[in-house]
């Protein structure tokens, strides 16, 4: 892991400056960042992340479970 410091205003950019993050404000221990990344490139706080994953691995299982059930005539 890099670990930078960075004062407020200031800026890291990220793949060759594809990805730019800027440090706007700390307030009572809080950072709030601004990022300027491409749209294919997905940026989400990790509790979004979380359940996103999630989601993905229980509909990944119910296909999975529906592809083994008896009777299933796939052969």
């Amino acid at each position: 892991m890099l670990i930078l410091i960075r004062r407020m205003g200031e800026e890291i950019y990220i793949d060759k400056g594809r990805i730019k993050v800027l440090l706007i404000s700390e307030n009572e221990g809080l950072i709030k960042l601004g990022i300027d990344a491409p749209k294919h490139v997905d940026v989400e706080r990790k509790e979004v992340f979380i359940q996103k994953a999630m989601e993905q691995h229980a509909l990944a299982q119910k296909l999975r479970d529906r592809s083994t059930e008896p009777g299933d005539s796939h052969a």
